[in-house]
């Protein structure tokens, strides 16, 4: 009998309504606690992360500093919008003229566009989220900035954006999406600055950008391999009559003012003779430009995609873009599909997406009607400059 009590007012003392609600109550503010805790040591790094990417302290060794943290890389900063220590999205560089002055006050109109230009195209570029499978790696504090190892050089309107967001797709290949025109506009900032504007990689994987104008830049040869003669260099080119009314076309949509193109092409309507200061026919001088490249790589450190192919044959293309930077041949045709109303082929998956991409609004432009005889003077004028741009790379892209 007293045993059977004793049982009963054990049983009532632990399972009381009171003492259960008493008991749920202490848990409950036990955990309330720990997260007030935590939260407190959480919060009280956000403010200095914040006023650093607001100060624009993403530079240099301070930026170093920073993110590596006795070897442990901080999360937040790679998930925090950074700003861009370079002002355009996609430039597409022009020379300055030195011949008239109408040609100085055009460039000077490009130049006010820059910052506009392909900003539909690369909303958002700078911010994507790291691919799933490199996710943990990065967060346990794997990967580093490292000078790029290989670059596209140019050239302008030749294609250069639409290889760079073929390429990103490889799962090898980490690049910048804006272009840093490092060796041409930045070069006095130093190679810091420069690698800090890189994306992180992990081991095997190569860092790229691409900025067309270097191909064209007199300085920037001397300079990238100053950098490292290993570098591998990538140009895009197309037919440069093509190309040139390409250039104007998109000149034009930014300030419909511009003299036409047959003034801006001639410098003497009647004799025929071509105004070689403007820099949208200077550019298509690729044997040109391409001596001064020689000067400091070998050939075979220089890959040439055709622009045309790149459009009839992505995978074609960058099948031997992947050969060249000793990469597994991964993007082929399975990744693109052809888009019948911009008239370029796109990607079926984006990097970082699974939903299907095409370049934006400002590629593919139609291009003004332009007079027959202009263009076969421009074709005539080109002509030597092709033959001998074809000997020196071995290789006839057919543009006559």
């Amino acid at each position: 009998m007293e045993y059977s009590l004793v049982c009963h007012n054990l049983y009532a003392f632990s399972f009381s309504p009171v003492k259960n609600k008493l008991f749920l109550l202490g848990i409950m503010f036990l955990l309330w606690v720990y997260m007030l805790y935590s939260c407190v040591g959480y919060c009280a790094t956000m403010p200095s992360l914040v006023v650093d990417n607001y100060r624009g302290k993403e530079t240099g060794s301070v930026v170093g500093k920073r993110i590596e943290n006795n070897g442990r890389v901080d999360l937040m900063s790679r998930l925090l919008p950074r700003p861009q220590p370079w002002v355009d999205i996609e430039s597409d560089y022009d020379e300055p003229s030195v011949r008239t002055s109408s040609r100085d006050l055009l460039n000077n109109d490009i130049d006010a566009y820059r910052g506009a230009e392909d900003w539909d195209e690369m909303r958002g570029e700078g911010q994507r989220a790291p691919e799933p499978g490199a996710m943990s790696s990065f967060s346990n504090g794997s990967g580093s900035k490292k000078l790029p190892q290989a670059i596209i050089i140019g050239v302008k309107k030749g294609g250069t954006r639409a290889l760079l967001e073929f390429l990103r797709v490889h799962p090898d290949i980490r690049a910048v999406g804006a272009e840093p025109h490092f060796f041409d506009r930045n070069y006095e900032n130093g190679l810091e600055w420069y690698r800090e504007l890189m994306p992180k990689t992990l081991e095997g994987q190569i860092t790229m950008e691409k900025t067309p104008s270097y191909f064209v830049t007199r300085e920037a040869p001397a300079r990238i391999s100053a950098m490292s003669r290993d570098t591998k260099l990538i140009v895009v080119v197309r037919d440069p009559v093509t190309r040139a009314i390409s250039d104007y076309t998109q000149t034009l949509s930014k300030n419909p003012d511009i003299p036409t193109f047959e003034s801006l092409t001639f410098k003497n309507r009647t004799t025929g003779l071509i105004d070689t200061s403007w820099s949208a026919i200077q550019i298509g001088i690729y044997a040109k430009h391409l001596d001064n490249w020689l000067q400091y790589f070998p050939m075979g450190q220089i890959l040439f995609v055709s622009g045309e192919r790149l459009i009839s044959d992505p995978a074609g293309e960058l099948g031997r873009v992947q050969d060249f930077l000793g990469l597994k041949r991964i993007i082929t045709d399975k990744h693109f599909y052809f888009n019948q109303t911009k008239g370029f082929p796109c990607l079926k998956k984006a990097e970082g997406s699974s939903k299907p991409h095409c370049l934006g609004k400002t590629k593919g432009r139609t291009h003004p009607n332009i007079h027959p005889e202009v263009v076969q003077r421009l074709r005539d004028f080109y002509r030597p400059f092709n033959m001998k741009f074809y000997q020196m790379t071995g290789h006839n892209f057919g543009w006559d």
